[in-house]
């Protein structure tokens, strides 16, 4: 009777530890699935309050706040970070304010010419494109070439073909005209100097409930640029990286000196190898980049969910909303 109660209490005792175990594994997976955030920029370079009207100022504003909102609702409801970067992307490529898609700078040949990237960081796959003309929101167009190619990049005319083969939405090229753009193009032309508007992208990085990271850029590239220039936003590892093991980033800024710092992956690999901190590696990337003579800046969000900005410049647009639910939205340097 001593023994088959003693067995009982045991098999009780067993059954009340497994029960906790469950539940404290229930409250931890609880955890990890809230614990998702999401960051974007609109571009870097001069941007001084004292050259924004309340209005102006107002509109980046409410641009920003809506694309960082969009992002995070597919995080909230459950969708994946790339469904994430790419629905606010499409916000910021939709807005005539940004350098990208509807708002992007004209060429030295009066065409807009536009890039984009994505990667996936569960499993390293990516997609690009570059110098496209008539595709409404390049971003899809890179995340179609991951998914639906046995490519990483397509350019021009044969990207335009792969999209129009896929379904994607093709516009007439006065589409992306936009009268801020078009001026800018005129200035340079007159100043002769490429360099002063070389600034301008959109980007997104974020982590999903799923623990998985993803990012994404686009951008209509260097205002007057000349022989199909192509910069960082649509080349991996330089404009777009995401690992889960690390971080997911996107640049902005003079594209050439991110290419030669390879800064993305750059940021990635310090996380990785020196067990730097996420805003350290920004730091340090970006520290890199002024070394060499350039500028601009970086968004980037680790594994767990902690969001850096960095940049060198008088101003980002940039916005976020982190892992508490808390938003944030900056334009200039703090």
């Amino acid at each position: 009777m001593l023994t088959f109660r003693k067995k009982n209490m045991n098999k009780i005792i067993l059954l009340l530890i497994t029960l906790l175990l469950l539940n404290c594994k229930s409250e931890q997976l609880k955890g990890e699935e809230n614990n998702f955030a999401i960051a974007i920029h609109g571009g870097a370079g001069t941007i001084l309050k004292q050259n924004m009207t309340p209005e102006q100022e107002s509109e980046y504003r409410n641009t920003l706040e809506k694309a960082i909102r969009t992002g995070h609702d597919v995080l909230k409801n459950g969708g994946t970070s790339l469904e994430a970067v790419q629905k606010a992307i499409i916000v910021m490529e939709d807005s005539p304010l940004f350098n990208a898609g509807k708002g992007a700078v004209f060429t030295n040949e009066g065409k807009n010419e536009l890039d984009a990237s994505i990667m996936d960081g569960k499993t390293l796959k990516a997609g690009a494109v570059a110098g496209v003309t008539v595709v409404k929101n390049p971003i899809v167009l890179a995340y179609t070439i991951m998914e639906k190619s046995p490519h990483v990049m397509l350019t021009n005319k044969g990207a335009e073909a792969f999209a129009k083969e896929q379904g994607l939405e093709i516009v007439d090229p006065s589409y992306f005209y936009t009268e801020k753009a078009f001026k800018a193009l005129e200035k340079v032309k007159n100043k002769e100097k490429e360099k002063d508007s070389k600034f301008g992208t959109v980007g997104c990085v974020a982590l999903d409930k799923y623990g998985n990271l993803a990012a994404g850029t686009s951008t209509g590239g260097m205002t007057n640029k000349k022989w199909n220039r192509v910069g960082d936003s649509p080349i991996i590892g330089a404009g777009t990286y995401a690992n889960n093991k690390t971080c997911a980033v996107s640049s902005t800024g003079w594209g050439e000196f991110f290419i030669r710092a390879t800064v993305a992956h750059d940021i990635s690999a310090m996380m990785e190898y020196k067990k730097l901190k996420v805003n350290q590696a920004t730091k340090e990337a970006i520290n890199k980049v002024a070394n060499l003579g350039g500028d601009g800046g970086v968004i980037a969000i680790d594994k767990k969910g902690n969001i850096s900005f960095d940049f060198n410049t008088a101003g980002m647009y940039r916005a976020s909303i982190d892992k508490s639910g808390k938003l944030y939205i900056g334009m200039y340097k703090e």
